[in-house]
């Protein structure tokens, strides 16, 4: 663990102000096409799937809808699950891992449940490969009621439409080495906190809920994981990224507290991967295999179980 290295904006311990926010904003630039390589793949989903819209981003409405996928048979008495991609834009194999499910095997659990898939909840951060939304917010820390992100606000407000209980969310991210360099640093320099540097682990793991953390379902994941790349071991300490492990591969986090998306549904069975791309030991195909593994795995898992109801 090391302090962060200065950010470029800001006095440090000064929180930023609206001038510092706009400097920042004014540093994004597009880096790659959500048009392209997400809204296309979209275009040809199984017939057995409908797409549909459920917002927009107010920077700019047409150049980022916000699309979810979901099963044309609608059926409010099967239990329902939820995957979701690219609440952080930078975290490319959460969108990339949801679009191969939809292409793949998504219909394969249709039988037994309603699926929806929102694979990319921030486009304008998926293009700028940015963690934080337009106006420097975190929208993975604001799933919770005065919510200042957008595109949570979206999903929140869609996901009250839902007919049916969720059994299970599924949230894909990846842990990256600019998590140290770029992210942890821009932190601290916003808040005017200091922000320690944690070692990045090598390798997948998993973000169970403190509040329900259904140390089943990680397992079925892990397990069906390290089949396709490696679990992240946990450091000297016995921690990842400086919390003790719950289990092998998994750590246990207050979602609900955090504002984290997993927290958005009462789902017995909710947790968050982790894919660490920038790993020697793996590829851009490899970490879109280890998402769909996860996914697979937890429907699996969720499906077979008669889970007690969530107590919050």
């Amino acid at each position: 663990m090391a302090d962060s290295p200065q950010y470029p904006i800001g006095t440090p311990g000064i929180p930023w102000s609206g001038s510092e926010k706009q400097a920042w904003f004014a540093m994004q630039a597009v880096r790659r096409s959500y048009a392209e390589e997400v809204l296309d793949s979209l275009r040809d989903l199984p017939s057995p799937l409908r797409l549909e819209q459920y917002g927009a981003l107010p920077i700019d409405p047409g150049r980022y809808p916000l699309f979810a996928v979901r099963n044309r048979d609608w059926d409010p008495a099967k239990p329902c699950a939820l995957v979701t991609g690219g609440v952080h834009g930078y975290e490319t194999s959460g969108v990339q891992g949801a679009l191969r499910l939809l292409q793949s095997c998504a219909t394969d659990y249709l039988q037994r449940c309603n699926l929806l898939v929102a694979p990319a909840v921030s486009p304008w951060a998926y293009e700028t490969i940015n963690r934080w939304n337009p106006a420097a917010v975190d929208p993975n820390r604001s799933f919770r009621a005065g919510s200042e992100s957008p595109e949570a606000i979206a999903l929140m407000d869609w996901l009250k439409t839902v007919e049916g209980d969720f059994l299970l969310h599924i949230d894909l991210h990846e842990t990256t080495d600019t998590d140290n360099s770029e992210f942890r640093p821009a932190l601290e320099a916003r808040d005017g906190i200091t922000q320690a540097v944690w070692h990045i682990p090598d390798g997948f793991y998993l973000v169970g809920d403190s509040a329900q953390p259904a140390p089943g379902l990680q397992q079925a994941i892990i397990e069906a994981v390290a089949k396709v790349t490696h679990i992240a071991p946990a450091d000297e300490d016995g921690n990842l990224l400086g919390d003790p492990m719950a289990q092998h591969g998994v750590i246990n986090y207050p979602v609900r507290q955090l504002g984290l998306c997993a927290g958005v549904t009462n789902a017995p069975f909710r947790t968050t991967t982790e894919v660490y791309p920038d790993s020697p030991r793996v590829d851009p195909e490899n970490c879109i295999q280890a998402q769909v593994a996860a996914v697979t795995a937890a429907l699996e898992f969720a499906l077979s179980q008669k889970p007690e109801p969530c107590q919050e």
